[in-house]
């Protein structure tokens, strides 16, 4: 996989995130997320490559998004696997809240773990915690581990984790343990890759989330040099039935990174509405300016670009 390609897939999550940020606030979570699909799709399919969703919006080939299966780039060129969430973080952006993406993640065909619409239990660090997680474990002697890993004490970890009442039990022990605790509404991507900044202050990733935003994260992790691993956890009878329709027999394994996100991969994402991470959308007159981040496996290369777009230059469409 050429490493210019880097260059044509963060123009795919610019476009996306330019599209979406107009609906910053407005309370429609479905327009915001149909413009990034729909400038995500339109930008995709300018690029020279032969490429398949394996990881998208959904499932079925009538949804009027990425959907898992759908053919995307222009035919001609390498065939390539794609993991994406054209807006992660939909009601973050809809409430004008922080920390919303364009997200897109590449690999080599039958590189990506091909995991269903359904929740994923999860948990990732970084580089400096690598090796010292285990979703076997319980979370306080993932944490204990992870202190000892990085030096520190367990009162001074920060534990992300989405705020949502399937988390009471889980709150409740990391509490135990004495860790602090970063509430988030929405968002796990952002949040995974927070663990491998240390200026996020963020030491570890638990919870259960979407299982193809955990893909896509563990994709960021494997560039970046951090760990993860998640567990499918289906709610329903129709939900394992989809996974194993996709390849997958035994519901109950624990994915390590490298087995979710195989052989070099790319990752790429571009602020929708301001974050930690990166800076969201800005318009102004005339145009707009977007900040990104393009990321390598192969290297280990991190690249944060800023762009400025001038819109009387460019296609509409791109927009």
């Amino acid at each position: 996989m050429h490493r210019n390609f880097a260059m044509e897939f963060v123009r795919v999550t610019e476009m996306a995130a330019l599209a979406a940020a107009r609906h910053m606030g407005r309370g429609d979570e479905k327009a915001a997320d149909q413009a990034a699909v729909d400038a995500m799709r339109r930008m995709l399919n300018s690029v020279d490559f032969n490429g398949t969703v394996v990881i998208g919006e959904g499932e079925r080939d009538e949804a009027p998004m990425l959907y898992i299966g759908e053919k995307v780039g222009t035919g001609s060129g390498p065939g390539l696997d794609l993991a994406l969430d054209p807006l992660e973080g939909t009601t973050i952006c809809a409430r004008g809240g922080n920390n919303s993406i364009a997200v897109i993640a590449i690999a080599e065909e039958g590189n990506f773990l091909h995991a269903p619409d359904t929740y994923m239990e999860k948990i990732a660090v970084g580089s400096d915690a690598r090796g010292a997680i285990d979703l076997d474990r319980s979370p306080t002697e993932n944490l204990r581990e992870i202190a000892k890993a990085k030096k520190k004490e367990l009162q001074d970890l920060t534990v992300i984790i989405l705020d949502r009442p399937r988390h009471a039990d889980l709150i409740s022990e990391v509490r135990r343990a004495g860790c602090r605790i970063w509430l988030i509404g929405d968002g796990d991507v952002s949040a995974a890759i927070a663990t491998c900044k240390p200026e996020s202050g963020v030491d570890v990733l638990m919870g259960t989330g979407g299982a193809p935003e955990g893909v896509i994260a563990a994709a960021a992790l494997r560039c970046v040099g951090g760990d993860f691993q998640g567990r499918l956890k289906p709610r329903n009878n129709d939900e394992i039935e989809r996974a194993r329709r996709m390849g997958i027999q035994d519901i109950h394994r624990v994915y390590k990174i490298n087995e979710l996100a195989k052989g070099n991969v790319m990752f790429c994402a571009t602020g929708v509405t301001q974050g930690a991470f990166l800076d969201g959308v800005r318009f102004l007159g005339g145009g707009a300016i977007t900040h990104s981040v393009v990321m390598r496996s192969e290297s280990g290369t991190s690249r944060y670009i800023e762009a400025e777009h001038h819109f009387d230059r460019k296609p509409r469409f791109e927009y």
